[in-house]
C-alpha cells in the first residue's frame, strides 16, 4: 500500500483558519457505506441519523496551554511546544528555532517565567507549579492554522466536555457539539459516555514511509472507564450502534478490543485492510492528506468512497481540518 495513495489536492482557502461562532452550524456530509450514498447536512441535526440505544463514545481529553513564545538573552524569538512533563520541571519539548544552545536560558511571560535548554528536545524550569508554566502558555493550534492563537482558542480549541489534562492537540470531531446538543441527543434516547485518550502531536504528523505499512506510531495514553465498558457491551448486546466521536475515540476503543486493557498506551495504527471490531459508525473531521487520520478514516469508510466524499466536499467548499466542517460514516 502505497503512500500516493493517500495523496489528495485541497485548495489553501479550503482550510478553516478560525472556528465558527455557533460550534454546531457547521455543515455535515453524511456518507453512508452500505448505500454507498453522500448527503448534506448540518451538525445542528446530527440526532435524526442516529437510533434510540446508540451508544456515542466522546474522547473527553483536555489541550493544554502548551505553546509558550519566550525570548532568548539576545532578544530572538523561541516557540516552545510542551509535550510531556517527565520530573523536577523537566518537559519534552519541540522548539523553534531547533539550533538552540545547551545551557541557554530563554525567557516568558516579561521575565516572570524561564527555563533552561538541557538538550536538543529537553527543557527545565524555573517555576513554583507545573499550572505557573501553563497559564503563561497559549493553546498549541496546528501548523497549518496561519495565525498567532487568540483568547477565543482558549476556548473554541476545547471540546464543552473536555475534562483529563494532557492533550496537546483537540479531539477535533468533538468541537463541534454544544451542551444544548448533547441534551438533545440524550432527549433522543442515545446513550453518550466519555473515554479519555491524550492527542499527542504525532497526529500532524505526515507518514514518510513509501510503503504505509511500514509506518510505526507514536504511543498515546488512553483509559476506558468501566462505566462505558458497561454501556457499550449493553449497547452492543442489543444490537445498537457504537459511533465512536473522533479518530481518537476509534483507536481507544479498538486498542481495548484488541488487547483487553482499558488503560495503557497505544500505538494502533488503522488503514486499508483493517478489521474493526468494535464501532459501527465515525464521527470525524476532513483530514490532511498521507496522514494515519485520513488512512484511519480511509479504513472504515472504504477507500473508493471516502476519496468520493472527499472530492464532493472540496466540489461544495466544505471547510476543512480542524476548525473545519464534519463527515459522519454509517
Amino acid at each position: 500500500m502505497q503512500l500516493t495513495d493517500f495523496q489528495y489536492y485541497l485548495p489553501k482557502e479550503l482550510i478553516a483558519q478560525y472556528p465558527l461562532k455557533d460550534r454546531k452550524a457547521c455543515r455535515l456530509l453524511v456518507l453512508d457505506r452500505n448505500k454507498g450514498t453522500i448527503t448534506h447536512s448540518v451538525f445542528k441535526d446530527v440526532a435524526r441519523f442516529f437510533s434510540p440505544g446508540d451508544a456515542l463514545v466522546l474522547n473527553d481529553t483536555k489541550v493544554l496551554s502548551c505553546r509558550l513564545i519566550g525570548k532568548r538573552e539576545t532578544g530572538g524569538k523561541v516557540e516552545l511546544l510542551l509535550l510531556r512533563e517527565q520530573q523536577g520541571r523537566v518537559f519534552e519539548a519541540m522548539m523553534k528555532p531547533s539550533r538552540l544552545k545547551v545551557g541557554e536560558t530563554i525567557r516568558f511571560n516579561e521575565g516572570r517565567l524561564s527555563c533552561e535548554i538541557i538538550s536538543r528536545n529537553q527543557v527545565r524550569f524555573i517555576a513554583d507549579s507545573t499550572d505557573q508554566i501553563y497559564r503563561a502558555g497559549a493553546m498549541p493550534l496546528p501548523p497549518y492554522i496561519k495565525r498567532m492563537p487568540e483568547e477565543q482558542d482558549r476556548a473554541y480549541y476545547q471540546t464543552v466536555y473536555a475534562k483529563v489534562e494532557g492533550a496537546v492537540a483537540a479531539p477535533t470531531a468533538g468541537l463541534h457539539f454544544t451542551d444544548d446538543l448533547l441534551e438533545e441527543i440524550t432527549v433522543c434516547g442515545i446513550q453518550k459516555t466519555f473515554l479519555t485518550l491524550h492527542v499527542s502531536s504525532a497526529t500532524f504528523k505526515p507518514v514518510k514511509a513509501a510503503d504505509v505499512v511500514t509506518h510505526k506510531m507514536e504511543k498515546e495514553y488512553y483509559c476506558i472507564g468501566e462505566e462505558a465498558i458497561r454501556l457499550i457491551a449493553h449497547a452492543r448486546k442489543k444490537g445498537s450502534r457504537i459511533i465512536a466521536v473522533g479518530t481518537t475515540s476509534c483507536r481507544a476503543l479498538e486498542a481495548y478490543a484488541a488487547s483487553g486493557e482499558r488503560q495503557g498506551h497505544t500505538s494502533l495504527f488503522i488503514y486499508p485492510g483493517y478489521a474493526f471490531r468494535y464501532i459501527n459508525a465515525l464521527l470525524t473531521n476532513f483530514h490532511l492528506p498521507c496522514t494515519t487520520l485520513f488512512m484511519l478514516v480511509c479504513a472504515f469508510g472504504g477507500f473508493p468512497l471516502v476519496r468520493k466524499a472527499y472530492e464532493e466536499a472540496i466540489a461544495h467548499k466544505y471547510r476543512f481540518y480542524s476548525y473545519g466542517d464534519a463527515m459522519l460514516i454509517l
